[in-house]
């Protein structure tokens, strides 16, 4: 067995039977292909690789052929292996130019084809392949009137555009996250094309004082699953995070927020199509946020106020509102019963109750309540947010 095997699905089935067909370019982010390769394998894609003469000098192609377990093209023979992979849409699912260079870009747009990344390219865009790219350039280079002019020639053929991520001196090439969550779009089920989604996670932090702070256990893996899948099933999605522990991903659309009070600010912004609200916000805060840090060493008072109930606010916004009840210790029937309760009160399309005595980890038990019988929708976090997503694209 070739190790790229011993990863194949090991981390989803959701790119399993698909086939990406990826090209990269001699941009130092090249190096960053093994890492990409196997995070592909790991969700179920085969990964054939194709290297330009460049790109054959930033990493070896044995480190490739070890990646995703196929050798890599790095020229094309009497084989045609252009037209053999991506010749036939039955051939390959997607063509990927990862990293994507200003020289790249620029020939693809002008159909200029002398590498087998160029050749593989002018065959996609020739046919029903899908084709995104990823550029990887100093940002000069990228803010160049040619090159901009070619991604944007790109664009209007339909060709995906993913990333940069400028830092004021690089367009940086979109991490292997983005990558997957992209490959998923664009190659499974898309069923909220379009459709503007925000969800709001994460913990309240009330201030007690320069330090210290009532919150909760909330780590904001929910929301992210949520915002993630949602993106990954074609919406146009922004999250609103709290306090949590996960790691934000850049191409999403993201607000913070730390208190009640600062997410009761935010609300006037609701446009959207849904929201979504896993959000763990305090009932109460502190009266008052003491200046500089409260001794340890004598014992104080805390005088609490009640805060605003941001889900009837949000309510009032959107007429498509999910909300979320955490409970512990109840049956199932009672769980659902405040959930329903919950939906009733607030006039919202859905609750989703779980137990909080599972928080954090990586499943939940979940029911879904809505105007019909409850659904139990427990499992992973991803399973969790298909199952609260397969019935917003129902209402949608």
């Amino acid at each position: 067995m070739h190790p790229s095997e011993e990863i194949f699905c090991e981390k989803s089935s959701r790119l399993r039977g698909k086939t990406i067909v990826l090209g990269i370019t001699g941009s130092i982010a090249a190096t960053e292909c093994f890492s990409v390769i196997r995070e592909l394998i790991r969700h179920g894609a085969k990964v054939i690789p194709v290297m330009t003469p460049s790109a054959v000098k930033l990493v070896a192609p044995d480190a490739i052929e070890f990646a995703a377990g196929i050798r890599p093209i790095t020229e094309l023979t009497g084989q045609t292996e252009h037209v053999t992979h991506l010749g036939d849409p039955s051939a390959a699912d997607l063509f990927i130019v990862y990293p994507a260079t200003a020289n790249t870009i620029s020939k693809m747009a002008q159909g200029i084809d002398d590498t087998a990344v160029t050749s593989m390219a002018t065959i996609a865009l020739g046919g029903n392949i899908p084709v995104a790219v990823a550029p990887a350039m100093h940002e000069l280079m990228f803010n160049n009137p040619a090159v901009s002019r070619n991604i944007e020639c790109l664009a209007e053929w339909g060709v995906h555009i993913i990333g940069p991520h400028k830092d004021g001196v690089r367009a940086k090439a979109a991490s292997k996250d983005e990558i997957v969550s992209w490959a998923v779009r664009l190659l499974s089920k898309n069923d909220l094309p379009g459709r503007r989604i925000l969800v709001i996670g994460g913990r309240s932090e009330e201030p007690i004082d320069s330090m210290r702070m009532i919150t909760n256990r909330s780590t904001g893996q929910m929301a992210l699953a949520l915002a993630k899948r949602a993106f990954e099933r074609g919406a146009d999605v922004e999250l609103w995070m709290g306090g949590c522990s996960v790691t934000m991903p850049d191409f999403l659309k993201t607000k913070r927020f730390s208190t009640v009070s600062e997410l009761v600010k935010m609300v006037d912004m609701i446009d959207h199509d849904l929201v979504i609200m896993p959000a763990a916000l305090a009932d109460f805060a502190p009266a008052e946020k003491k200046e500089g840090k409260i001794p340890s060493d004598k014992p104080f008072d805390i005088k609490l106020k009640p805060v605003p109930k941001v889900l009837p606010l949000v309510r009032k916004k959107c007429r498509n509102v999910i909300g979320f009840k955490a409970e512990s210790g109840f049956s199932l029937a009672e769980l659902e019963k405040r959930a329903r309760e919950r939906m009733e009160e607030y006039d919202l399309k859905a609750v989703v109750a779980n137990d909080i005595d599972v928080a954090g980890r990586s499943t939940s038990s979940v029911i879904l309540v809505t105007e019909r019988p409850s659904k139990n929708i427990t499992g992973t976090k991803i399973e969790v947010s298909d199952g609260i997503l397969n019935y917003c694209a129902e209402i949608l």
